[in-house]
């Protein structure tokens, strides 16, 4: 995955997305290799209601990249071990979630856009919805 930072034991892999900035604006593009897997939906979260926390699941065979394209909001992420969290807010820095990771996101600004990049189509028997059920899952 081009461009990605994780440090040796963390969860949590930013993602630089290549950005091109001049007296117009900013351009953030992916493509070629980032992600690392082909696109298959693509959706976006805004409007999210104050201290409201969103995701609490799991996917069984999803991969995503999430950024916030505006405003910022906290990704969690747990392993079944090991839980991380980071801030998701500047759209030049992406989040890569792999299969078999918990995610929630919490502390959405109010102008918050958050951006997902899907690996897949909606199937929801990919979902694990039960904190419980992840972790058998990921220790399985």
């Amino acid at each position: 995955m081009p461009s990605a930072k994780k440090s040796a034991n963390s969860l949590i892999k930013l993602v630089q997305v290549p950005s091109w900035n001049d007296p117009r604006g900013n351009l953030f593009v992916f493509e070629k290799d980032l992600p690392p897997f082909e696109i298959k939906r693509v959706y976006y979260l805004t409007n999210t209601v104050e201290n409201f926390s969103r995701g609490f699941h799991a996917h069984r065979d999803l991969q995503q990249i999430a950024v916030a394209v505006n405003g910022r909001c906290r990704m969690v992420l747990d392993d079944g071990t090991k839980r991380e969290d980071v801030w998701l807010d500047s759209p030049s820095k992406a989040i890569y979630i792999d299969s078999m990771m918990w995610r929630e996101m919490h502390d959405f600004s109010a102008d918050c856009v958050l951006l997902v990049l899907a690996s897949a189509e909606y199937d929801e028997s990919d979902y694990i919805r039960n904190y419980d059920d992840f972790i058998a899952a990921a220790k399985g």
